[in-house]
Parts: structure tokens; C-alpha cells; sequence
């Protein structure tokens, strides 16, 4: 990793753990998801699987399941997403992909239909 100024934007009392598994079972923890992220692409090689564990022990990413840069593009769309105050919205559609700032093509045209 490369170091810099700055520190995390989001760091935890408890660490956020990377499990690396090949032959065997290695643990590292990391100060934030973005060094973990960062971890991740560094380890990460073929036959290996990375996964990251979050402060309650839960497993929030596996390798085998995913990309890691898709994970963190999907990861950094919720946080952002937490960050921000929007208004509930529920999908008459009950598309469950439909939210307040990206609705369904439904949704979409029902707003287009209603502003006539």
C-alpha cells in the first residue's frame, strides 16, 4: 500500500478483517473498508479466495461470489446512499431496485405521465 496524509474516512473500534484462504487461513485486520478493499486487490491471486468480515463477524464479501471492484462500486453506492437524507419511497411495482434516487423505468414514466 502507499502511504499518505491522510487518514481513513471510516474507521471502527473493532477492525475489519480480510480472511485470505489457500492452502491455508490467514488473517489480517485493516483500520477501514477502503484498506481492506485495497488489501484485497493486492492479495488477491488465482486460486485464492479473499473475503472481508466486517466488526460483527459477518462475512460482507467473498472473492468466489464476486469482484472486488464490483463490490466496492456497490459498497460505495450504499455509503453514500446512508449519507444522504432522502425521502422513503415505495415501488407501486414492487420492484425492489426501485429507490428514491434510482427509481425503475416504471416509476420513471409515471413521473413523466404526472407532470403533464
Amino acid at each position: 500500500m502507499v502511504a499518505s496524509d491522510h487518514e481513513p474516512a471510516e474507521t471502527t473500534d473493532r477492525a475489519i478483517t480480510v480472511v485470505l484462504l489457500d492452502s491455508g487461513r490467514e488473517r489480517r485486520d485493516c483500520r477501514s473498508y477502503e484498506d481492506a478493499i485495497d488489501l484485497v486487490k493486492e492479495a488477491l491471486e488465482p486460486g485464492r479466495v479473499a473475503k472481508i468480515e466486517n466488526r460483527e463477524g459477518d462475512i460482507v464479501f467473498t472473492s468466489s461470489e464476486m469482484s472486488i471492484d464490483a463490490w466496492e462500486v456497490e459498497w460505495r453506492q450504499q455509503k453514500r446512499r446512508l449519507s444522504v437524507d432522502t425521502e422513503e419511497h415505495v415501488c407501486p411495482h414492487d420492484n425492489v431496485g426501485c429507490v428514491f434516487d434510482d427509481r425503475c423505468v416504471q416509476c420513471k414514466m409515471d413521473a413523466v405521465q404526472d407532470s403533464r
